[in-house]
């Protein structure tokens, strides 16, 4: 399904795209720092960095749009994409922050998998948004984003389940369940935003 808009400001796809863009950064960086026993936890510094980035590149959205006349399309939908976009990058910090707070040594069983999902499908949400702006279709990638948070979903109960099953210091019981609370979030945030750029397709297609 291709997108057909009047000629208005599209600097709004950039933005997004821009955003799209330190979101599949710091995702990959959420990756890395799980990825070694003990998590690298320097790497949050960063994280936290490219939300910064990610949350003025969502105030200078929220101006523009504020300033814009006619915009590429309907201007909830802009804010709720910008919003959206900004909930992912909040969840991937909350996620890098945590790990940093708690001082976790060793990661898991599971962290690792619902960190690869969770860079995969922020890898699919940046292609997601290069489609929209290139009028291109954008459905593909929405399905992709929705296999994957079915597939956090199913990683996230195994991840859970064992830790009850194993783990016997109910502090560390507390920080993990929160740890995968959180890590889920991040892809149910990713298909939030991959539900609101369908829907903008369906009114403009």
């Amino acid at each position: 399904m291709r997108l057909r808009f009047f000629p208005r400001d599209e600097q709004f796809f950039g933005l997004f795209q821009q955003m799209a863009a330190e979101i599949n950064v710091a995702a990959g960086l959420l990756e890395q720092m799980l990825a070694t026993d003990p998590p690298d936890l320097a790497v949050a510094e960063k994280i936290k960095d490219g939300e910064h980035r990610c949350d003025a590149l969502t105030h200078d959205t929220i101006q523009r749009l504020h300033r814009t006349f006619i915009t590429p399309f309907d201007r909830e939908d802009l804010y709720a994409l910008t919003t959206s976009l900004d909930d992912v990058m909040d969840a991937i910090d909350h996620a890098a922050a945590l790990l940093q707070l708690y001082k976790i040594e060793r990661v898991r069983p599971g962290a690792r998998e619902l960190a690869r999902t969770v860079s995969a499908s922020a890898s699919r949400l940046h292609s997601a948004l290069e489609a929209m702006s290139a009028k291109t279709p954008v459905h593909p990638h929405a399905v992709e984003i929705n296999r994957l948070e079915n597939e956090a979903d199913r990683a996230y109960q195994d991840a859970v389940r064992g830790l009850f099953e194993s783990e016997t210091n109910p502090i560390m019981i507390i920080k993990w369940k929160e740890l995968f609370d959180v890590l889920e979030q991040v892809t149910d945030c990713c298909e939030d935003v991959a539900n609101v750029i369908e829907g903008v397709v369906v009114k403009h297609g």
